[in-house]
């Protein structure tokens, strides 16, 4: 199933491709708008998948702090979300044919 990352009214992330992991899909780097993607100093831990680090999202003025993760590295348990990011705050993660309705 397509699935989208919108913020802002934006769609920021869009593909087919997406890993679900723990509830969050992971889509593609390269699926990602990253124009919207601001660096964020913050890394967290996860026992399982390793050190997660951030971006902040910012749309038409409006953003959202580390609304997005990755795993610049993450862990052999967690090797499929290698080159993805994830969303939250404020991010939805919707069906792309939900977009059409």
């Amino acid at each position: 199933m397509r699935m989208q990352a919108v913020f802002n009214g934006t769609v920021i992330a869009e593909s087919d491709q997406t890993v679900v992991v723990e509830g969050n899909h992971y889509f593609p780097i390269e699926s990602a708008h990253t124009e919207y993607f601001e660096p964020s100093g913050t890394h967290t831990v996860c026992p399982w998948k390793g050190i997660a680090s951030y971006y902040t999202v910012n749309v038409d003025g409006q953003s959202s702090s580390d609304a997005v993760w990755y795993y610049p590295k993450p862990s052999d348990a967690a090797v499929e979300i290698t080159n993805r990011v994830a969303f939250w705050r404020g991010v939805e993660i919707r069906p792309a044919d939900e977009a059409q309705q």
